[in-house]
């Protein structure tokens, strides 16, 4: 009879995505995910099979928490768009893991492994795509209740709002002062334009 794992798996690989997230892929050793999951290197392996393949649950887990949060984030279902994105964009440069300097997982892997690895290629290309969906909605969504003017190109708006969010992701861990990013921001948000004017 197979003797029951001591441990929740769960715990195991959130535990895991914090670790790589602070250190990242390569200055995370198999000693030190065993020394953090508080498993033998026996039970790590047969559990997440190797560090690489742990990595990519760790990123997946990241990327499912990362994407609830900013739809729930990005509802302008009763806000206004410009008050959404900018609020959004200031949560992420305050937020407690912007605090601590960890960054945004996604973007320090891209910046980490770039091309380098396919699969990790994949899953970061897939997550940015999220955003740009999100963002996008918001935007239409703004254009169809006359928040935004009907002559903004919605699909070059969300290339200069995901830009501006790398960018904001990589000063923030940079340590840039809250003042330079907010005018970053205030910025990004005046250039989508003026409200259309409402006639009488």
């Amino acid at each position: 009879m197979a003797r029951p794992r001591q441990f929740d798996e769960q715990d195991a690989l959130t535990a895991a995505t914090e670790l790589f997230w602070r250190r990242g892929y390569h200055a995370t050793s198999v000693r030190d995910l065993g020394e953090e999951l508080k498993l033998t290197p026996s039970s790590l392996y047969r559990t997440f099979t190797d560090k690489h393949t742990l990595f990519l649950r760790a990123l997946d887990h990241y990327r499912a928490t990362e994407s609830t949060q900013a739809q729930r984030r990005l509802d302008a279902s009763d806000r206004a768009v410009r008050e959404v994105l900018r609020e959004w964009m200031l949560w992420l440069v305050t937020c407690p893991a912007a605090e601590s300097g960890r960054g945004c997982f996604v973007v320090n892997t891209a910046t980490e492994l770039g091309t380098t690895d396919a699969q990790v290629q994949e899953r970061t290309e897939a997550a940015f795509a999220v955003t740009r969906q999100i963002l996008h909605a918001v935007l239409a969504k703004g254009r169809e209740r006359g928040e935004l003017s009907t002559d903004l190109d919605i699909d070059a708006a969300v290339e200069s709002l995901f830009t501006t969010v790398l960018g904001l992701r990589v000063r923030e861990r940079a340590g840039h002062s809250l003042e330079r990013l907010t005018t970053a921001i205030d910025f990004a948000v005046r250039a989508l334009g003026d409200e259309p004017t409402q006639l009488a």
